[in-house]
């Protein structure tokens, strides 16, 4: 695809070729006729059968992630062609097969459970043909729904598992024969089955089927119109819009591509006419929309595998992940706000904004059931508890305002219809997370076979000299390069089992850490791995805000990066400060460590944008040259940077120190403005 010639428009059915364009979970066949009906009647089966198995509790786990994978590959196959250049309304064939081969070795799995649980680990031939067969139309699917990186790194370490014993230093082991990597990968639940699919079929299922009611309500427009009340009459509003109803959507998206053409079909032409160049108004969409992937709750369903591989309660996670998305959020809102004074941009007529209040009493219960879950997680409820009780107030919510609908004589706004389209996009929803799940699985289960995790860990602590830093470097790189274009779960999984490993080993040792003790490793490969999709060359959610911006790609990737500032500074500043993630902090010192981090993201942002409260440069008042007014705006700018990260750095004496070099620089900007006045 050529990136740079992407049509940028805001018209709805180019928003949905341009979703299909770059996200390929979106790039799915609209069935018409009989067929429409039969994917319609296994997504409601799907649905129904996850919602029982929850329900119900007794079924056996392996059962539950078997069905679980076996509706998921034959509806992979229904919907998604081979190629995203083929025609979307037929359905050929060999897609036919597939989707039969592929649940059917699933159901093999499901009817001979007994029988293979029995036999201990002595499979049969045709145990080791079906478990092969399985493992190859995963693949396919993969490369249909998920995409090439990760396919090609499960490819690689399988392919690792067979050579092994021909590789020399760290990465040698005995070697393994096809029979043993095969049962390893699809009949154990050190496997495909494993922890990253047991997660998806349980708490991850509910929450896509939670968030496909909320879409299906309007609360993404909601929170648009809400912030839009709140900040659209601000200066630079349709900036700030973005970046609140961004971090808002969040909460209910999993993807950072559909986040940015969902909000920036409308904030980025808004931000355009208010006078923002192009593709910074792209860039802010983009790294606003990314940015929802790291906001707790829910980001991009990545919180509940993380719960599951560290082994802390789900809300331990949330906790650990609310300071770093509000100064990642911080960070892009306050240099929104010093580009718009710094280029004299005001905000919207109060006349084309909503009023809040009004708006609030009309549609604000559509926030309630986000409350409901908000309340039952902090009581300590399950996630698959919460979300079970989030569904069902919102089916109340939804029933109730139709009776009132209906009542008024209009037309009900939640009818039969869209209960089942609700069903199809959940179950949409849940294959490209599935499929990357069980991917994810054949990567863990080829670790756990050969020992790779510490092997890895200990290499590239080895290639950093034990250097701490350059260990966070290298698992930077590696975190951005692994996360280039994968879905936010899969994003997750591939960087937290191959590069967070590193992390810990540098940090304990041989010792065993603690579970809260892994928290931050894995939020640093995460932190990275989503940043890809703002990062040069990838940068998917850039392009989309390109696109739509009539922006050049990779301009407005640069400036996306620019405003994610945040994402690449915070992850080093919780590795060296877990008090930051709240882990062994009390109040007083978790709300001086948030205090003290937005003052410094706000003099970070300065610095990059050259702007506090007039133009950064000691001598811009004063009759010099061009040539020293640039080297003391350069100046001005890294004391507001080193001020900055001090703050940042979160110790007593780093903060102090950081405070005071701020209170003076702006100190100065006051003066030289006051000065420039006269």
């Amino acid at each position: 695809m050529d990136i740079e010639n992407l049509l940028p428009t805001t018209n709805e059915d180019e928003m949905k070729k341009l979703m299909k364009n770059l996200d390929r979970e979106q790039a799915y066949r609209e069935h018409k006729c009989w067929r429409q009906y039969i994917t319609v009647l296994i997504s409601i089966v799907f649905c129904g059968f996850q919602l029982i198995a929850t329900l119900k509790g007794t079924i056996p786990t392996q059962i539950v992630r078997a069905s679980h994978l076996a509706f998921v590959q034959f509806l992979a196959f229904l919907l998604f062609p081979a190629s995203k250049k083929m025609v979307k309304n037929t359905l050929p064939w060999y897609d036919i097969l597939l989707a039969f081969m592929g649940a059917g070795c699933w159901c093999y799995y499901i009817i001979n459970f007994e029988q293979i649980v029995r036999r201990a680990g002595a499979y049969t031939p045709l145990d080791i043909v079906i478990g092969a067969i399985g493992i190859i139309i995963l693949f396919e699917s993969c490369r249909r729904i998920v995409g090439l990186p990760i396919m090609i790194i499960a490819g690689c370490f399988i392919l690792y598992a067979f050579i092994g014993k021909y590789l020399p230093g760290f990465l040698n082991h005995r070697g393994y024969k096809l029979p043993r990597v095969v049962s390893h990968l699809y009949y154990t639940t050190e496997g495909i089955i494993g922890t990253p699919i047991g997660a998806c079929s349980t708490f991850i299922f509910l929450f896509i089927l939670f968030g496909a009611f909320l879409e299906k309500t309007g609360i993404g427009q909601f929170f648009i119109d809400a912030c839009n009340a709140i900040a659209g009459s601000a200066s630079g509003g349709p900036a700030k819009v973005a970046v609140l109803s961004s971090a808002l959507l969040g909460t209910v998206s999993g993807s950072s591509v559909s986040n940015t053409v969902g909000s920036g079909s409308f904030t980025i032409p808004m931000m355009k006419k208010l006078g923002y160049r192009g593709e910074f108004a792209g860039a802010v969409e983009a790294a606003a929309s990314t940015g929802g992937q790291l906001m707790p709750p829910i980001m991009g369903a990545a919180a509940f595998l993380m719960a599951e591989s560290v082994g802390v309660p789900y809300i331990t996670v949330v906790k650990a992940a609310i300071i770093p998305a509000m100064l990642y959020f911080a960070g892009i809102f306050i240099m929104v706000h010093l580009e718009a004074h710094k280029r004299g941009l005001k905000g919207l007529p109060k006349n084309e904004i909503p009023r809040f209040l009004p708006l609030f009493l009309t549609r604000g219960y559509m926030i309630l059931p986000l409350l409901v879950i908000i309340f039952f997680l902090c009581s300590g409820k399950t996630a698959t508890y919460s979300a079970l009780m989030g569904i069902l107030s919102i089916i109340i919510i939804a029933i109730v305002a139709s009776f009132v609908d209906v009542a008024k004589g209009t037309k009900p706004r939640f009818t039969l219809h869209d209960f089942i389209d609700v069903l199809c996009a959940a179950a949409r929803g849940i294959i490209s997370v599935a499929i990357a799940c069980g991917m994810a699985g054949i990567i863990i289960g080829v670790v756990t076979l050969t020992g790779l995790g510490l092997k890895l860990g200990a290499g590239l602590v080895a290639l950093a000299h034990g250097k701490l830093f350059i260990t966070l470097l290298l698992t930077m790189i590696s975190s951005i390069i692994l996360g280039m274009g994968a879905p936010t779960t899969a994003n997750y999984l591939i960087t937290s089992t191959i590069t967070a490993t590193a992390i810990v080993h540098c940090l304990y040792g041989g010792s065993a850490p603690t579970p809260e003790q892994l928290l931050p490793a894995h939020m640093f490969a995460f932190y990275f791995g989503i940043i890809a999709d703002v990062t040069p060359p990838v940068a998917l959610a850039a392009i989309a805000g390109a696109a739509i911006a009539k922006a050049k790609p990779m301009r407005t990737a640069v400036n996306a990066t620019k405003l994610a500032i945040g994402a690449f500074i915070v992850p080093y500043m919780f590795i060296y400060n877990p008090a930051m993630l709240m882990i062994g902090a009390d109040t007083l010192s978790i709300l001086r460590i948030a205090l003290t981090a937005i003052v410094g993201m706000f003099a970070l942002s300065v610095a990059l944008e050259g702007y506090a409260f007039t133009k950064t440069g000691f001598f811009n008042n004063l009759k010099v040259s061009k040539s020293v007014k640039k080297t003391m705006s350069a100046l001005e700018r890294l004391c507001f940077m080193f001020a900055g990260l001090l703050c940042i750095e979160s110790h007593s004496f780093t903060d102090l120190v950081g405070m005071l070099m701020i209170v003076l620089l702006i100190c100065v900007q006051f003066i030289r403005r006051r000065n420039s006045k006269k």
